[in-house]
């Protein structure tokens, strides 16, 4: 009798251990880690543009990076992309984004987020003028563990919109 008892006994508690493995699927937490940096790699994008303008903000991208501009052709490398961003080096130009979903991939060397931006700048009477839009952007660790863009576009809305 003693060792059915045991017998049942183990089968018991081994029944119960796999039930609440299936009720809590394995979740690395790093991919939860991954999607914190991604949010905090894009305000230090946002920052690095602000305070270094073109070179700051590009910082961020790989050598072979695409943009995908609103109603322009695509820009291939991080050179070719750069040189649309000079209008960050004027200090009445100020270019937020706000990003509403990051995901990360669970092998943890892909991610994307998407939100919306504003850009204000001076219109050429000196008065305050600004456009707003979404974008979406796609980052991509690299052989050296860093993060950087791969692939980037946007597009404008005519007043501000939120994706939530």
């Amino acid at each position: 009798m003693k060792p059915m008892l045991l017998l049942l006994i183990a089968a018991l508690l081994l029944a119960f251990q796999n039930s609440r493995g299936a009720q809590q699927p394995f979740v690395p937490t790093a991919v939860a880690d991954y999607e914190s940096t991604i949010g905090a790699l894009e305000a230090a994008m946002m920052a690095a543009g602000a305070e270094k303008g073109a070179d700051g903000y590009m910082s961020f991208y790989a050598d072979d990076a695409v943009e995908l501009p609103n109603g322009a052709v695509k820009l291939q490398g991080k050179e070719a992309i750069r040189k649309t961003m000079e209008f960050l080096n004027d200090k009445n130009n100020h270019l937020t984004w706000t990003p509403d979903h990051i995901d990360v991939a669970q092998s943890g060397d892909l991610a994307y987020s998407y939100g919306t931006f504003e850009f204000r700048s001076m219109d050429k009477d000196r008065k305050p003028a600004s456009e707003h839009g979404k974008y979406a952007t796609i980052w991509k660790k690299q052989n050296d563990g860093r993060w950087k863009v791969v692939l980037d576009m946007g597009n404008a809305s005519p007043e501000p919109t939120g994706l939530r």
